[in-house]
C-alpha cells in the first residue's frame, strides 16, 4: 500500500511523465475476502465526491471517479471483482493474483496483472522437480483458487512428464487439532520425500522453522531508491484515512495509540500507550527491509503502467520535447484507458521492459529461492537460480546447485521415487492398481534392447541384428550354417569320403574281377553305373555343407534327386533281370534276350529323364536361393543361412518320384524272394530297399521339425544312410564271395546247382 503511495508521489514529481497532471488514489481494505472485496468495489465505483486541490481550480479528466483499480492480492477475490469490473470496462491490475483462470478474457476482459500467471509458475515447477529427478511427490495447499487451480495444473503437467502425485492434502482455513493431526499422519506415512506446496509465504509463516531446504519461486526483487526513506517517514495521525497506518503502528511497536480528544479510556492494560514518536528505523521487520522488494515492486510497476497509459491517452508527448503538457480538457473513459493500458510498453529505471501480452500477462520471470537457516536459526532466502518462461526451453531453468542447502543442512540432493528407474537392458512394468511411477523392472527379451535408464519399452533390434548379453545395444548377428570346421560337419564329411572311398575300392575290385561270373552276371555295365551313381550320392552330400550360395542351393537338390534316381533305376533293372533269369528256378534265356543290355539302358534312361525334367523345371521356374533367416535367432545371436525353397512342392515331387521308384523296386524284389539261396540278389535288393524306405520315411518328420542347420544335417544323414545301405547290401556280399570264397564265383553258383 505504501509503495503505491510512493509511486504516485514519484510520478507526480516527474516532469517527463504526465506533466501538469496529478494522480490521486483511494485505498480500500479487501480483508482478503470475496464479500468485503465486492463491498469495497461498489464503494469505489459509486464514489462521486471529487476532491478539489487547495486552489480549487483542478478537475478530474475522467468521467468516472475511478478510471483504474490496482489489486487484489488473492485470486479468489480478484476473480469476483474482475468479473464485475468487466461490465464497466474498468481496468483491474493485480500485483499478486496468479490463478491461471484469470487469463480467460471472455470472463475477465478488463483484468491485467504485473505478476506472472500460475501457468508459467507450474510449468517452471514441473521443470524444477524433474530437473532433480523427483517423479514421486505429494502436494499440499489451501482452500483458495490459487492452490486448487495450481495443484490441478501441476498434477496434469507433471503427469505428462512421467511424474506421479502420491497424495493431495488441503489445509483448511481454520484447521482443528484433529485435522492437523490427520495431515501430519499422512505426511509421516507417505513414501515420497518431496512435498510441493501451493501457498503464499504468509500462509506458511507458522511453519517457517520446518521449511529449511525448501525451494520456492519468487518474483524478481529490486531496491527502489527513496522507498525506505518514504516508509520510515510515516507517522500515526487521527486524520481520516490514516486508520490502516495507525493499526500498523500499534502492531509494530506493541502499543496502543491514544490521540487528544479521544473519549474512550484505554482499557488495554497490557500494552503501553504509544507516544507517536517511536522510531521505525530502529525496528527490524519485513516493512523496513526493502533491500529486495518483490511484491511491492509489482505494485510499483502497476502504478507506472497506468501512468504511461494515461500519458499516451492524454497525448502528453504531442507538444514537443520542451514545455510538454497533457490535454487536460480531454474527457477520457475507463474503456479508453483499458485500451492504452493493454498497449503500454516502456523500460523502467531498473532496465526491465514492462508490457502485457494478449492475455494481459507480463514477462514470466522468477527467481529460484532456497530457504536457509542463518547462524541465529532464522530463515533467510538465498537466490539459487532463475526461471524465464519466455526463453528457449533449454535456457528457461538455470540452477546453481552448489548454493543449495537441503533439509537438515545436507548438501546431497534428496531422492524421491516410488521405484528406482530401471537400468539399461530392462523396461518398466506397471504394477496393477498402482500409479505409473510404481513399477517393476523386467529384462528385455532376446532381440530387444533398452540403452537408457528408465525405459518404458524395449526396442526391437533391426533385422539380422541381435541384442548383446546386457541387452543395451544391438550387434550384428553371426551367420550360422553347417560348416566344414564344426564337429558335425567334420563327421559328415568323413562319412561322405568314407562312402566314396569304399565305392572306389569296390569299383576297383569289380574291375579287376570283371571277367568272373559274379561280375558278368546281371550286366556288369549296370553294376559299374550303380557304383558311379552311389559315388555321386556320397559326393552330393558335400554340397549341403558350407555357406549356401546360389549355385550350391540349385546343385544340391538336383544332384541329390538325379543321383538317387539313377541308382534306383539301376537296382530296378537288376531286379527285373534277376526275376527273368530265375523265374520258377529255371533260367529263361528268351526272357533275357528280350530284356538285354540295350533295353536295360533304355529303361534306366526312361526312368531318369522324368526326374531330370522335373529338376530342370523346378530350378528354372522357382529355384532355391540363399536366405538369411531372421526368425531363427537364438540367445547367442546367430542367424541361420539356409537355402530358401520358394516352391516346396518341387522338393517333395523330387522326393516322391524317388519313393515311387524305390517302392516298385521293393515290390519286384519281394516277388523274387524265393529264388535259389546260392546267390539270391533279390533278397539283398529287398533288404536294401527296406533300409532305404525306412530312412526316407523317417526323414520327412525329422526334416520338418529340425531347426536351422540341423535340418540340413538330417538330410545329409538320410543321404548317407541310404547310400551306405545300398552299397553294403548290394556289393559287400559280392565282394565277400569274390575275395574270400572264389570257389563260389562260378557259373553254377549263380543258379544254386554246385555241390556244397
Amino acid at each position: 500500500m505504501m509503495t503505491m503511495a510512493f509511486a504516485v508521489e514519484e510520478i507526480n514529481n516527474k516532469s517527463d511523465l504526465l506533466p501538469g497532471i496529478k494522480l490521486g488514489y483511494r485505498i480500500m481494505d479487501s480483508c482478503d475476502s470475496i464479500h468485503t472485496s465486492l463491498q469495497a468495489f461498489f464503494s469505489l465505483v459509486s464514489f462521486s465526491t471529487i476532491v478539489s486541490t487547495q486552489l480549487g481550480s483542478s478537475t478530474c479528466v475522467s468521467d468516472s471517479p475511478i478510471p483504474a483499480i490496482i489489486g487484489l492480492a488473492s485470486s479468489s477475490p480478484s476473480r469476483a471483482v474482475a468479473q464485475t469490473l468487466g461490465s464497466f470496462n474498468i481496468p483491474l491490475v493485480s500485483y499478486f493474483a496468479t490463478c491461471t483462470c484469470l487469463s480467460d478474457k471472455q470472463i475477465y476482459p478488463s483484468f491485467l496483472r504485473t505478476v506472472p500467471s500460475d501457468f508459467f509458475q507450474v510449468k517452471g515447477l514441473v521443470q524444477l522437480v524433474t530437473f532433480f529427478g523427483w517423479f514421486w511427490v505429494g502436494t499440499i495447499g489451501t482452500t483458495d483458487d490459487y492452490s486448487r487451480y495450481g495443484i490441478q495444473a501441476f498434477s496434469d503437467q507433471f503427469g505428462l512428464k512421467g511424474g506421479c502425485v502420491e497424495y493431495r492434502l488441503t489445509i483448511p482455513a481454520s484447521p482443528t487439532t484433529a485435522e492437523i493431526q490427520e495431515i501430519t499422519n499422512r505426511l509421516k506415512s507417505s513414501t515420497t520425500q518431496v512435498v510441493v506446496a501451493f501457498a503464499t509465504e504468509g500462509q506458511l509463516l507458522n511453519f517457517h522453522h520446518l521449511l529449511e531446504g525448501t525451494l520456492g519461486f519468487s518474483f524478481p526483487g529490486v531496491r527502489i531508491p527513496g522507498l525506505k526513506e518514504f516508509l520510515l517517514n510515516v507517522q500515526p495521525s487521527p486524520k481520516p484515512g490514516m486508520e490502516i497506518i495507525n493499526m500498523f503502528w500499534q502492531e509494530q511497536f506493541g502499543c496502543k495509540l491514544k490521540f487528544e480528544g479521544d473519549k474512550h479510556e484505554n482499557v488495554d492494560n497490557i500494552r503501553p500507550v504509544c507516544t507517536g514518536s517511536e522510531d521505525l528505523s530502529l525496528t527490524s521487520s519485513s516493512y523496513t527491509d526493502v533491500s529486495q522488494v518483490r511484491i511491492s515492486y509489482n505494485v510499483y510497476k502497476a502504478v507506472f503502467a497506468i501512468a504511461h497509459a494515461l500519458h499516451a491517452l492524454l497525448h502528453c508527448d504531442s507538444a514537443g520535447s520542451y514545455n510538454r503538457t497533457c490535454d487536460k480538457h480531454r474527457q477520457i473513459t475507463s474503456k479508453q484507458l483499458l485500451h492504452h493500458l493493454r498497449s503500454v510498453n516502456f523500460t523502467n529505471q531498473f532496465l526491465e521492459r514492462v508490457h502485457f501480452d494478449s492475455n494481459g500477462e507480463p514477462v514470466p520471470l522468477y527467481g529460484i529461492i532456497n530457504w536457509q537457516k542463518d547462524s541465529n536459526g532464522d530463515i533467510r532466502f538465498v537466490k539459487v537460480g532463475t526461471y524465464d518462461g519466455s526463453a528457449p526451453l533449454e535456457l528457461q531453468l538455470l540452477i546453481n546447485q552448489s548454493n543449495i542447502i537441503w533439509t537438515r543442512g545436507e548438501s546431497q540432493v534428496p531422492t524421491s521415487q516410488c521405484s528406482v528407474p530401471c537400468p539399461s537392458g530392462s523396461r518398466q512394468a506397471a504394477r496393477p492398481g498402482e500409479p505409473l511411477c510404481c513399477f517393476d523392472c523386467l529384462p528385455c527379451a532376446d532381440g530387444e534392447i533398452s540403452n537408457q535408464t528408465g525405459s518404458t519399452e524395449c526396442i526391437k533390434c533391426p533385422e539380422f541384428y541381435w541384442s548383446d548379453e546386457d541387452k543395451v545395444k544391438c550387434v550384428a548377428g553371426v551367420e550360422e550354417f553347417l560348416s566344414y570346421n564344426e564337429t558335425m560337419g567334420i563327421i559328415l564329411v568323413a562319412l561322405s569320403l568314407l562312402g566314396v572311398i569304399l565305392t572306389i575300392i569296390i569299383t576297383i575290385v569289380f574291375h579287376h574281377f570283371r571277367t568272373t561270373p559274379i561280375v558278368k552276371a546281371n550286366n556288369s555295365e549296370i553294376s559299374f553305373l550303380l557304383l558311379l551313381s552311389l559315388k555321386l550320392c556320397f559326393l552330393c552330400s558335400l554340397v549341403f555343407i558350407g555357406q549356401p550360395s546360389v549355385w550350391t542351393c540349385m546343385l544340391r537338390q538336383a544332384a541329390f534327386g538325379i543321383s538317387f534316381v539313377v541308382c534306383l533305376s539301376c537296382l530296378l533293372v537288376k531286379t527285373i533281370v534277376v526275376l527273368l533269369a530265375f523265374r520258377a528256378n529255371v533260367p529263361d534265356p528268351k526272357g533275357l534276350r528280350m530284356f538285354g543290355p540295350s533295353q536295360q539302358r533304355i529303361m534306366i534312361f526312361c526312368t531318369t529323364v522324368p526326374q531330370i525334367c522335373l529338376c530342370t523345371g523346378w530350378l528354372t521356374g522357382a529355384h532355391p536361393f540363399p536366405f538369411r533367416n531372421p526368425t531363427f535367432q537364438s540367445s547367442n545371436g546367430k542367424i541361420f543361412v539356409e537355402c530358401k525353397e520358394p516352391w516346396p512342392v518341387g522338393f517333395y515331387l523330387v522326393l516322391g518320384y524317388i519313393g515311387l521308384i524305390s517302392f516298385v523296386c521293393l515290390l519286384l524284389a519281394f516277388l523274387g524272394r524265393k529264388l535259389p539261396d546260392t546267390f539270391n540278389e533279390a533278397k539283398l535288393i529287398t533288404f536294401s530297399m527296406l533300409i532305404f524306405m525306412a530312412v526316407w520315411i523317417s526323414f520327412i518328420p525329422a526334416y520338418i521339425s529340425s531347426p536351422g542347420k540341423f535340418s540340413v544335417a538330417v538330410e545329409i544323414f538320410a543321404i548317407l544312410a541310404s547310400s551306405f545301405g545300398l552299397l553294403l547290401c548290394i556289393f559287400v556280399p559280392k565282394c565277400y564271395i569274390i575275395l574270400l570264397h572264389p570257389e563260389r564265383n562260378i557259373k553254377k553258383g549263380l543258379t544254386g546247382k554246385h555241390n556244397r
